[in-house]
């Protein structure tokens, strides 16, 4: 099983690898309390589905 993005991907967005754990957690955390989905991805994981936007640029870093 190939998961997409991949941690690669997502670096060459954040160069931090502590920011994009943050940043992921953080968005994770919001959309298992009800935040609304901002991908079309259909995934059960919080994780992924932040991963997944951050990847789609629909969530940025302050």
């Amino acid at each position: 099983m190939i998961i997409k993005p991949t941690v690669t991907d997502l670096l060459e967005i954040f160069n931090n690898r502590f920011e994009l754990v943050i940043v992921t957690s953080r968005r994770a955390r919001q959309i298992a309390a009800g935040s609304p989905v901002l991908t079309r991805v259909n995934e059960e994981s919080s994780v992924t589905l932040a991963a997944n936007e951050i990847a789609e640029g629909k969530v940025v870093k302050c």
